[in-house]
């Protein structure tokens, strides 16, 4: 009986004590409560108010949320480091920081594709000179820009296919923007009879095109050059300028060139040769009539 009895006595003792700490620090415990609520509260004014501003620069939701978050979270854990402190847990609070020093390593090695696919994300988002809706070229595709998300890029090719293509292999790559200028530079590649007269089919070439696209300026002008004898057509290209933010307009272009070019030769008897192959056999051949 007497050793239940001190058991009971000295856990009463704990007890009381414990009650007696409690009601000590009571003020600092309201103190750390209305911090953390405190935080809270500017938590979400952060995370609103940030994703107006950055949206701003930002067109992409997906980043503006994500950034909103983040300073929110940092607002969130500021106030706990803070409520800590009011409550004497500086072991604890060091405790949390070594904790989260490691855990935040561990973390990192382990996502590492996924948080470079992150960042790169981020600072495709901030490029000014890609935008949703831009006509690109990069990594052997070509598209619409259909979205630019934190992890991935999608372009919509012009089969209405959608490629994903992580950020990373973006930023590490060439990007071609045909929708930054609103000019771009056709060429078209062809070839006349060598019975033709060449300086007539180089002014035909210039006058057809210049009637048919308007070219602004003398930086701009129908180019016309010969390039090669060729096996059957002595061939030359033909450049000029046109308006163009995509791949469909340009293939227009050089589509309504190439029909002005066409009835302009057949216009002025210009032939365009096929290519032609001469057949040699070195034995003697004989000839059978039908009636044989």
């Amino acid at each position: 009986m007497d050793k239940i009895t001190a058991s009971l006595n000295n856990l009463s003792t704990k007890l009381w004590g414990w009650v007696e700490a409690f009601i000590r620090n009571l003020p600092n415990l309201a103190v750390a409560i209305l911090v953390l609520v405190i935080a809270y509260f500017v938590s979400r004014l952060v995370n609103k108010y940030s994703q107006k501003v950055v949206k701003k620069y930002v067109p992409q939701k997906s980043i503006t949320k994500l950034i909103g978050r983040a300073l929110a979270v940092i607002v969130v854990l500021v106030g706990l480091f803070l409520a800590l402190g009011v409550l004497n847990l500086d072991k604890t609070l060091n405790t949390l920081i070594a904790g989260a020093g490691v855990s935040g390593l561990v973390i990192g090695l382990a996502l590492q594709g996924a948080l470079a696919n992150g960042i790169a994300g981020i600072i495709l988002s901030f490029r000014k000179r890609v935008n949703i809706g831009d006509w690109v070229e990069t990594s052997g595709y070509t598209g619409y820009v259909e979205d630019i998300k934190l992890n991935n890029f999608s372009i919509r090719e012009p089969d209405n296919n959608i490629v994903i293509i992580p950020n990373k292999t973006i930023t590490d790559n060439p990007l071609k923007n045909y929708s930054i200028t609103d000019r771009a530079r056709i060429i078209i590649e062809c070839g006349v009879g060598y019975e033709s007269d060449l300086e007539m089919v180089e002014k035909l070439t210039k006058d057809t095109i210049n009637n048919t696209f308007a070219q602004n300026g003398s930086n701009e002008e129908v180019e016309f050059f010969y390039t090669a004898f060729g096996g059957s057509s002595i061939d030359f290209v033909c450049r000029y300028w046109v308006d163009c933010e995509n791949g469909k307009d340009k293939l227009t272009a050089k589509h309504k060139g190439m029909l002005a070019i066409k009835k302009a030769f057949d216009a002025n008897d210009v032939n365009i040769p096929f290519p032609i192959r001469t057949l040699q056999f070195d034995n003697k051949l004989s000839m059978v009539s039908e009636s044989e």
